[in-house]
């Protein structure tokens, strides 16, 4: 039991995993006049994972700068080795 909650639950009874039954979801104020089909939408995506963090400006930009670093060391291995056969 919840006391002095003044939002709006929403419960899940099928939460597609073995380990839990049900699933409480506090909806924000914001989102309260969402439809319950909706909600309910976003309370699966969210229990299933498809809910994920959209990547941030500075995670791609890091992850490029990996690739580039990860191409130029596979070339100069390369080179090195061409080298040595020579």
């Amino acid at each position: 039991m919840i006391k002095g909650v003044n939002r709006q639950v929403l419960e899940v009874h099928e939460t597609g995993t073995k380990y839990f039954e049900k699933a409480l979801f506090f909806v924000k104020p914001e989102y309260s006049t969402l439809g319950e089909r909706r909600l309910n939408e976003k309370a699966l995506q969210a229990l299933s994972g498809n809910d994920k963090v959209p990547v941030t400006r500075h995670a791609k930009i890091k992850n490029l700068v990996l690739k580039i670093v990860c191409l130029l060391l596979s070339a100069m291995t390369g080179a090195g080795v061409t080298l040595l056969l020579r």
